[in-house]
């Protein structure tokens, strides 16, 4: 495979903004549609997360998108992308947590620190107190304690993967209660994700956000997850496109490899065309089928009850032989 020139995280950002902003009217018109869905904000540490949780503004959020029927008890936690420096949280957040509700799937909104003053560990950390929070209040929301997953877009898809191959209770900050529950996805959702620290096909701007511009060959490894799977990472579904010139889907394809060499379900799909910061894949009628594979992957898992997944179309069988 020829390699790919990642773009910075800037580019990806303004990318996402763009979209973000055109689809503004889309997320009015979905919030008016969900009044049966109920949603409530919460600071996903006590305090201040440490360590300076708080610099910059950056108290890190868990909007929770709860629908009024889950009959599987399944959740989802939602890492927008941003290259570890902006998140997209409209665009790889609200609008997938609305359609999870749809589904009659609870969804929770994380907002990981990210920027200058917030590299490892501490998107990182988010992410798993948010996986342990969620399992912590399960039985709030009416939720399966064994159904909860996380999901992320491009940088996090770094966060998604790093947690769901990085859970041991070691792992754990704190001394309450939160922090003796498990960290450990029940499955994995990557879409166009970043997965490798390693030069070669990672993005760039991610990597430097996350670990500084000249990270040891140690902590590279650690954090390029397609060298950290083992028998207990969680099943995956994932998503990327081949004309991906951002995150190259090098990075996809590592991780489902890693997964299959550990007998961990795994399904991927890689489309011909469509470039980075998809997310749903409403704007383009090529990819917008990528939701309701997913959704057929959710229901095959139990994760998803199939009675709300969109059938596929009926195929005649006119004319064949028996």
């Amino acid at each position: 495979m020829s390699l790919r020139k990642p773009r910075t995280a800037q580019t990806h950002a303004v990318g996402l903004s763009l979209r973000a902003k055109l689809s503004a009217l889309g997320v009015l018109l979905l919030f008016a549609s969900l009044g049966h869905a109920t949603t409530t904000t919460v600071p996903l540490w006590p305090g201040t997360a440490p360590p300076d949780g708080a610099r910059q503004q950056q108290l890190p959020l868990l909007t929770a998108y709860i629908p009024a029927s889950n009959p599987t008890g399944t959740a989802v936690v939602i890492c927008p992308g941003g290259g570890y420096a902006n998140l997209a949280v409209d665009w790889e957040g609200t609008l997938v947590a609305q359609w999870f509700n749809r589904h009659h799937v609870a969804a929770f909104v994380l907002q990981y620190r990210h920027g200058a003053g917030h590299g490892y560990p501490q998107p990182i950390d988010d992410g798993r107190r948010a996986m342990r929070w969620v399992r912590d209040h399960a039985d709030t929301y009416h939720l399966a304690k064994n159904h909860i997953g996380i999901m992320g877009f491009s940088a996090g898809g770094h966060v998604a993967s790093t947690v769901s191959t990085h859970f041991d209770p070691s792992t754990a900050i704190g001394g309450d209660a939160i922090a003796k529950v498990s960290a450990r996805p029940d499955f994995t959702i990557l879409a166009y994700p970043v997965v490798t620290m390693k030069k070669d096909f990672t993005h760039m701007g991610s990597r430097e956000n996350l670990l500084g511009q000249h990270p040891t060959q140690a902590m590279v490894e650690l954090l390029s997850n397609e060298t950290q799977v083992t028998d207990q990472t969680p099943p995956a579904f994932i998503y990327a496109t081949d004309a991906d010139t951002t995150v190259p889907p090098e990075n996809s394809v590592d991780y489902y490899l890693a997964l299959h060499r550990h007998h961990v379900p795994a399904e991927l799909h890689v489309f011909r065309e469509g470039g980075h910061g998809t997310g749903l894949g409403q704007a383009d009628r090529l990819l917008s089928i990528w939701p309701a594979l997913l959704a057929r992957w959710m229901a095959g898992m139990g994760l998803m009850d199939f009675k709300y997944v969109q059938p596929p179309p009926a195929v005649s069988t006119q004319g064949r032989g028996s």
